[in-house]
């Protein structure tokens, strides 16, 4: 292959790595879904994004540069990381949603108004009269 053939192929690489890198971001909520312009959650295809990369570094052992080898790394524990995180917030929120289902709401009284009485209008008249 001809060293300009190399390069294209680098590129198209680090590409593809980003492509799946950028894509676990968005299902774990980290960056803006540019379709539906929301910041959206899905544990379950930041999962697939994070194995296919795995795969990915897997496969390529020994075929990768030693730059695209830790760029790879790098990109894999940043992910990993955040979605342990992202995880235990789901995990956190699952547990006050269910503690919500299970306390019955309680009601809330009306504070009472604070009403003069007949006979207090009169203990104040006959202190106003002294």
């Amino acid at each position: 292959m001809t060293e300009e053939q190399l390069k294209k192929e680098d590129q198209l690489f680090i590409h593809l790595v980003n492509t799946f890198v950028q894509s676990a971001w968005i299902s774990l909520g980290k960056v803006k879904n540019p379709v539906s312009d929301k910041m959206e959650r899905n544990l379950d295809q930041a999962t697939y994004y994070i194995d296919l990369l795995d795969m990915l570094q897997t496969k390529m052992k020994g075929n990768l540069s030693e730059w695209e080898e830790q760029f790879i790394i790098h990109s894999l524990s940043e992910l990993k990381l955040n979605f342990i995180d992202e995880q235990k917030k789901s995990s956190e929120e699952d547990k006050i949603d269910e503690d919500k289902e299970s306390t019955p709401p309680v009601k809330k009284e009306k504070p009472k108004a604070n009403k003069k009485t007949k006979s207090s209008k009169k203990s104040s008249k006959s202190k106003k009269e002294k």
